[in-house]
């Protein structure tokens, strides 16, 4: 997510035109042949996702289903920066304590001096440089599955399966512009044109979702992919900000059968609910967007403690992890401060 929403930090808002997002992201990638210049090496990385991201929330979310945990360290910002970067407040002296710096943009800097693009989480940044390696959002998980199979869990799934992948990939299209993105285009619309636009494609886009997760377990069928991390990190922010803040309010999560117990079946599945901070993620939203929400007033509401009630999605089948198994419980030190469990 962007450190500003409407600048420097990767997306555009310009009265009386659609919201746009700055996509011009540092696109090298970790793979496993080095051929990149980046070879994966256990140890040497460190993910920068803030939980009250989404994008970055994905990366949390693939890093604990693979099981790479021992080969990539995480720092974890604050939920809350100013327009310049995201920051280590929650680090003991304010300061990440592998990197030794105080906000991700000093990883920028170090690789590029005048770096002038959006100061973004998720970033990888290479331990040994202190520089910034990808701060490619969509690419850092796929990589994760593809190029640091040596370093998966045993019983790890296999979240982009070969033989789905032309389907996959047009899935998780629709759902980026449609729905990950198309909250965004409501919350920053620069005017009632553009909004009105915006929350018709948006809702046009979850009634499909709707329809297709009425008599299917998962995203793709039988068990869970990087489709369906890349649609929850959207659903579980949608009640306790979206629906609000960015007015996506024509009905909540709760009031759409099948995609509320599609979400609750996810949340109650290692590897999805233990990463997830609601109070971290109302704070990011309702206290940055001072131009949406002046006062920085944090809502008390919505109850969530119906993300815990029985969702009934096993009578469609499926096995979670196909032939895996579910990653172990989350390590203490990587536990979400409000994790709801």
């Amino acid at each position: 997510m962007a450190s500003d929403e409407h600048s420097k930090g990767g997306v555009y808002s310009v009265p009386g035109k659609e919201f746009t997002r700055d996509t011009k992201y540092i696109d090298d990638r970790i793979t496993a042949d080095g051929s990149s210049g980046w070879p994966v090496e256990a140890g040497r990385y460190r993910l920068v996702a803030a939980r009250a991201c989404p994008w970055a929330n994905r990366t949390l979310i693939v890093r604990r289903l693979l099981g790479l945990e021992d080969a990539i360290s995480v720092g974890l910002p604050g939920p809350t920066h100013d327009a310049d970067s995201w920051t280590f407040d929650l680090d003991p002296g304010g300061v990440d304590p592998v990197l030794g710096i105080p906000r991700i943009k000093d990883a920028y800097l170090k690789r590029f001096p005048d770096y002038q693009k959006g100061i973004t989480v998720p970033a990888i940044v290479d331990i040994p440089s202190g520089e910034v390696v990808t701060n490619d959002f969509p690419q850092i998980t796929l990589d994760f599955s593809s190029q640091w199979r040596r370093f998966h869990r045993d019983g790890a799934p296999d979240l982009y399966p070969e033989r789905l992948r032309d389907e996959m990939d047009d899935v998780m299209q629709r759902v980026y512009t449609e729905v990950n993105n198309g909250v965004y285009r409501c919350g920053f619309a620069g005017s009632q044109e553009a909004y009105d636009a915006a929350y018709d494609r948006l809702f046009v886009a979850l009634d499909w979702l709707e329809e297709l997760l009425t008599d299917r377990r998962y995203l793709m069928g039988e068990q869970i992919t990087e489709a369906d991390v890349r649609l929850f990190t959207t659903l579980a922010r949608f009640d306790p900000v979206y629906h609000g803040h960015f007015k996506t309010n024509r009905n909540k999560l709760t009031e759409m059968p099948a995609l509320w117990g599609y979400a609750r079946d996810l949340y109650q599945t290692p590897g999805f609910g233990d990463t997830i901070d609601f109070q971290q993620i109302k704070a990011h939203y309702y206290v940055v967007h001072k131009d949406i929400n002046p006062s920085g007033i944090i809502p008390k509401g919505p109850d969530l403690s119906g993300w815990l009630t029985a969702h009934g999605r096993e009578q469609l089948g499926g096995r979670p992890f196909g032939d895996g198994t579910p990653p172990p419980p989350v390590r203490a030190d990587e536990q979400p401060p409000s994790w709801v469990h």
